[in-house]
């Protein structure tokens, strides 16, 4: 993939980083979003059609099922990322960089977790990922796909909102996008440290002030590089 030009200062962002980049712990984030809720998804999922697998594809399902499957696909495929980002550390990787890039880890892992107990049994199975072209001993190619993984789980959020029928499920996206965000303006700030980059013109239209939303065929097809299962989204709402 293009790698992208870094600017190389030193680390006195690091105060900022640790303020909105504090560690949590999966059963921390399962607690904060509520049992209730976690029912809730569980509940909603089951007047919906489930997915379907074999195996080489997997069916995302329809209705709140199948938009709740669609975020336990990215959140799988960003855990996987960053799980390999931390355990294989790029060169000469700063200290403060491997503990923000070690908390946003266990962010992922909590989302996917989440939805994979929430959605029960009609949990999608694991997929399978692709990150041949991902240089995990270049901070530029890492932090880059990390910015594009990133904008686009925002993207995505935000674009799936409006499909999601039950309003217990919206409120649980709406957490979730936050901390979403707040991760795609870190990484945004390591790569042009005190920079206007977090709120650039490819993430925020300029005419409303509010973020990109994509589309699920979109940000499916923007992600198909990295994903080996072929996945099947035709029942999705639109």
């Amino acid at each position: 993939m293009n790698k992208i030009k870094v600017q190389e200062k030193n680390d006195p962002e690091i105060d900022f980083k640790k303020r909105i980049m504090s560690p949590i712990r999966r059963g921390a984030f399962l607690k904060y979003l509520g049992a209730a809720s976690a029912t809730a998804v569980v509940l909603a999922g089951c007047d919906d059609d489930g997915p379907t697998m074999d195996m080489n594809s997997v069916d995302l399902g329809s209705g709140d099922t199948g938009v709740l499957n669609y975020a336990y696909l990215l959140e799988q495929l960003e855990a996987a990322f960053y799980v390999q980002v931390v355990a294989s550390p790029y060169a000469s990787m700063p200290s403060a960089e491997l503990e923000l890039l070690t908390d946003i880890r266990n962010h992922e892992l909590a989302h996917r977790d989440f939805f994979k107990a929430a959605l029960g049994n009609n949990a999608i199975s694991e997929v399978e990922f692709d990150f041949s072209g991902i240089d995990f001993s270049s901070r530029a190619s890492v932090l880059g796909t990390a910015k594009v993984f990133e904008d686009l789980g925002v993207s995505a959020y935000n674009g799936a909102g409006r499909l999601l029928t039950d309003a217990n499920l919206l409120l649980i996206a709406g957490k979730i996008v936050s901390v979403e965000a707040r991760h795609a303006s870190a990484i945004r700030d390591l790569l042009n440290p005190f920079s206007a980059d977090y709120a650039g013109d490819d993430v925020v239209t300029t005419d409303t002030g509010l973020d990109v939303a994509n589309t699920p065929t979109a940000v499916l097809t923007a992600a198909a590089p990295f994903v080996k299962t072929t996945i099947k989204f035709d029942n999705l709402p639109s």
